[in-house]
């Protein structure tokens, strides 16, 4: 497979399961973008969420596979998540 149909079908699974995972629309709907480095590695970034749990992290880790996940302040009321994931 390549990096674009990867990429493809991590955003069918992301979008199709968040609806499971995220009953609270903390990620669902939120500005998302997505980023290829080096060729091999996928950042997806969440902006603008108010909040997270780890239980919607575990999820959406569920839905794309394994991958690390970050988390930062954007200002005071909102946060920026990001997974990364290696693209095989």
């Amino acid at each position: 497979m390549t990096s674009a149909e990867l990429i493809s079908d991590l955003q069918r699974k992301l979008a199709a399961g968040l609806a499971k995972i995220d009953p609270h629309h903390r990620l669902l709907g939120r500005p998302v973008s997505y980023r290829v480095i080096d060729g091999r590695t996928l950042e997806i970034t969440y902006r603008d969420v108010a909040g997270i749990a780890d239980s919607e992290v575990i999820g959406v880790k569920r839905v794309i596979g394994e991958c690390s996940c970050s988390i930062s302040p954007q200002t005071a009321e909102r946060i920026i998540v990001r997974f990364v994931v290696q693209l095989k």
